[in-house]
């Protein structure tokens, strides 16, 4: 199987840049439009896609977020969508690493073993289950390392030693390093030093570092490429743009062209 990610940071680390990942929520506001909005992700510069499957309570998210799975489930997505979401993004895009984030709930449901084969089927790349921590992630990885799909687990920024040390030893792809505690959001500055969890984590030789939570601005990813950072995740500043834009009444095409410009405007920050 084609390590993307690895590729990816490979290619990332020759431009002297670190890696932008954007997020959105599938299906919101509807399946099509939610495809579309992913393929214009792609053409503006996305490293790699990080993609949330809409639950009704998802807890790690804001409101902003919350509200766009809000939007997903009313339109009527269900999990039998995925396939035709994964299906078009490899169509257009084979090489783009596709990370998956929703809660274990939903794995649990569908069947945990059926849900990590299907993503291998899908080419899904990694998941990340934000309310499994790295101290339960034995039946995950166990599943995950037999039909090769990457595993994520979160790096918060008040981790002690010893978790920070199972995240590292867990983690594949790459690590969820997050920029501050609580939850996501875009009004909250990351303000968090990250330096001493940043070195301790790359003491216990983790995969790249990619930090998300409260990147909402160019200066963030500045501040994370200062950092040492491998990546940053912008998901809240997307979702809300692609809201607000929707509520002023714009067409598809205005959308993803505001889209295009936030888009490029977090690119030229990744440059080192």
């Amino acid at each position: 199987m084609t390590n993307r990610y690895q590729n990816t940071f490979a290619e990332c680390k020759k431009q002297n840049r670190i890696a932008l990942v954007p997020f959105v929520v599938i299906g919101d506001p509807d399946i099509d439009t939610s495809i579309k909005i992913i393929k214009q992700l792609i053409d503006s510069g996305a490293d790699a896609l990080e993609l949330g499957i809409p639950f009704s309570d998802p807890i790690a998210d804001g409101p902003i977020i919350q509200a766009a799975t809000i939007r997903a489930l009313e339109s009527g997505f269900k999990i039998s969508n995925l396939e035709k979401v994964f299906n078009a993004i490899r169509e257009y895009n084979s090489d783009i690493p596709i990370g998956l984030l929703m809660y274990a709930n939903l794995v649990m449901h569908y069947g945990m073993e059926k849900f990590i084969q299907d993503c291998a089927k899908w080419q899904v790349d990694s998941i990340l289950i934000p309310d499994v921590p790295a101290q339960e992630a034995e039946l995950i990885t166990s599943l995950t390392n037999k039909h090769k799909v990457q595993s994520v687990f979160i790096a918060p920024p008040n981790a002690t030693p010893e978790t920070l040390e199972q995240v590292a030893a867990l983690s594949q792809g790459y690590t969820y390093l997050l920029g501050r505690v609580g939850i996501t959001g875009t009004h909250v500055d990351v303000d968090t030093p990250l330096e001493e969890v940043v070195n301790k984590l790359h003491s216990h030789n983790a995969a790249p570092l990619v930090q998300g939570f409260g990147i909402s601005k160019p200066e963030h990813i500045e501040q994370a490429v200062k950092t040492g950072l491998d990546g940053a995740i912008c998901g809240s500043a997307i979702v809300n743009l692609l809201a607000q834009s929707q509520q002023a009444g714009d067409d598809l095409p205005k959308t993803l062209a505001k889209l295009d410009k936030f888009m490029q405007s977090l690119k030229k920050a990744t440059y080192k």
